[in-house]
């Protein structure tokens, strides 16, 4: 008994899954020439930096990009009073990548939707926006870096 449980312990540790590990040199691996944006300009601000930052300059994938920012908050939830209790807040960014070396243009879209309570002060509420907002503009550049990388590793 205590053979077969060795031999089965054996197998499972010394078989391999087939999982891969990432290498994180090559993820990222562009360098962005151009950004233009319109739509909302403080989401659009926070979007190209991030993804600037997170761009290699070294990189031979010579990408430019070009994306429309569209926010909607729309109310979700009213108490007895009437009074509105929670937001709801909407992020759709159209991105357009256009590859220069392949001259290769693709598009895709991009939308997260996040929640926030109105608080009884005006700041706070507007404090609660605020941190909705990153959240999901932090979201909207990590699902945006994964796509152009998919789309640039289709070759």
């Amino acid at each position: 008994m205590f053979k077969k449980i060795s031999i089965l312990l054996t197998l499972v540790l010394i078989s391999n899954c087939g999982f891969k590990v990432v290498n994180f040199s090559e993820v990222n691996n562009f360098n962005i020439s151009d950004i233009s944006s319109s739509g909302n300009t403080k989401i659009n601000y926070k979007i190209k930096n991030k993804i600037k930052y997170l761009s290699k300059n070294e990189s031979k994938n010579l990408i430019s990009l070009d994306f429309n920012t569209v926010k909607k908050r729309t109310v979700i939830e009213k108490n007895i009073k009437n009074e509105i209790t929670k937001y709801q807040i909407e992020i759709a960014v159209n991105v357009e990548l256009y590859e220069i070396i392949n001259d290769k243009i693709s598009k895709f879209q991009v939308s997260k939707v996040g929640n926030y309570n109105v608080s009884k002060q005006y700041s706070q509420t507007l404090n609660n926006e605020k941190k909705t907002v990153e959240l999901l503009s932090n979201e909207i550049v990590n699902e945006i870096l994964e796509e152009v990388n998919l789309r640039i590793d289709d070759l």
